[in-house]
């Protein structure tokens, strides 16, 4: 099977660290699915923030075979761009390319028109320049990242991962995710929006009594676990520990309860030949009827159909 195309499109004073999210994520020997090419207008050097230059792979004609488009931020994102670039991104958009933009990227998107009518986020101090630049486009301040099908963006900078790691487990599953986020020892998963790493950043999990709490939490998730009993692990009350947990993870104790069940079954369905029944009592996701009922509503897949698919998915070679 041929792999898919990943183009990450280089504009001038491009953020290195977006720039080698995408470069980092989807170019990894281990994950022979992607292949990965950089370009930019004329495929000329662009002077990256800071002053270093980078030299592209290609010109804007590698976009025309791209299955996927990534538009990392760059430091003047709402600058005009030149027409041909627009064209490019136009083009492959219409021809069905999946579009990616990260943290201001977005912008770019945007004057393409690739964003109109649709939802997307970019970094939270760019969101509302972003909505008044682009009254089409529904900007969402508060998440890490929105996946609109066809098109995807990221918040500010680090939430680039997230949305990477969220496209490798759309396309390969839950198990490739997690050993990719492993190895770039970073979270899986990371549930809630943006304000949490704005107001209030959390403490390492050494220190930290909530990070103690969640790692309980983590190691009990067949257990029938109540927020009485999370507060008192963390040694306070119910209402104390319920606001600072939402603070620091924009969840509720449940709804992030419940997100690491649903990753814990996909993983399980992936990985092992477990029963559902066993399934669903190891991951604390109730009868399986109640499982299977949470479970397609987390991923629009039954449990059958989502372990057939990404089990032929990781044993087809790429």
């Amino acid at each position: 099977m041929s792999p898919h195309r990943v183009v990450v499109l280089l504009l001038d004073e491009v953020l290195p660290l977006d720039l080698g999210i995408p470069l980092q994520v989807f170019g990894r020997e281990e994950l022979p699915h992607y292949s990965v090419r950089t370009a930019s207008l004329g495929g000329h050097p662009v002077v990256m923030l800071g002053g270093t230059s980078v030299t592209p792979s290609a010109g804007l004609e590698a976009l025309e075979g791209a299955d996927t488009v990534i538009v990392p931020g760059s430091a003047h994102a709402d600058s005009p761009l030149a027409a041909e670039v627009l064209g490019a991104l136009r083009s492959a958009h219409a021809r069905g390319a999946r579009m990616v933009s990260i943290c201001s990227g977005a912008f770019a998107l945007a004057q393409a028109g690739v964003l109109d009518g649709r939802r997307a986020t970019t970094h939270w101090q760019s969101c509302a320049q972003l909505a008044a630049q682009h009254p089409s486009v529904d900007v969402d301040p508060d998440v890490l990242y929105v996946d609109e099908g066809s098109v995807l963006t990221s918040a500010g900078v680090a939430a680039g991962i997230d949305l990477c790691l969220h496209i490798v487990r759309r396309d390969l599953g839950a198990s490739v995710a997690n050993r990719v986020a492993r190895s770039l020892v970073a979270a899986p998963r990371r549930e809630g929006g943006q304000a949490q790493f704005i107001e209030r950043p959390t403490a390492p999990a050494g220190t930290d009594p909530l990070a103690r709490t969640r790692e309980w939490m983590l190691s009990s998730l067949a257990e029938p676990l109540t927020v009485s009993a999370m507060a008192a692990t963390a040694r306070t009350s119910v209402r104390s520990f319920s606001r600072n947990f939402a603070s620091q993870t924009g969840q509720t104790p449940l709804r992030w309860l419940h997100a690491q069940r649903i990753e814990l079954a996909r993983e399980m369905l992936e990985t092992s030949d477990l029963s559902i029944d066993e399934i669903a009592e190891r991951s604390g996701l109730g009868s399986p009827a109640n499982f299977r009922t949470h479970f397609k509503r987390a991923t629009s897949l039954s449990p059958q159909r989502y372990r057939v698919a990404f089990t032929e998915r990781s044993e087809t070679p790429a």
